[in-house]
């Protein structure tokens, strides 16, 4: 599934950039590049939506039916 999330990036001032995604809370990334930067990112909230999903599935029932939903 993909999806699509706002990064937004700034430079340090000692060097390289930093970057948080809104949507995601707790979700940032840092590099010495933009494009390495986004790749952290972009780790760091699949990471987060991977724990997320581990926590709602957590605790279900083996006879439960999971099935992946795709919207939009």
């Amino acid at each position: 599934m993909k999806a699509e999330f706002t990064a937004i990036i700034e430079t340090v001032p000692e060097g390289g950039f930093w970057a948080i995604c809104p949507e995601v809370p707790g979700a940032n990334g840092q590099g010495e590049t933009i494009e390495e930067t986004k790749a952290d990112l972009r780790q760091a909230i699949e990471l987060i939506l991977e724990d997320r999903k581990a926590d709602i599935l957590r605790g279900l029932s083996d006879d439960t039916i999971q099935d992946t939903v795709m919207i939009g």
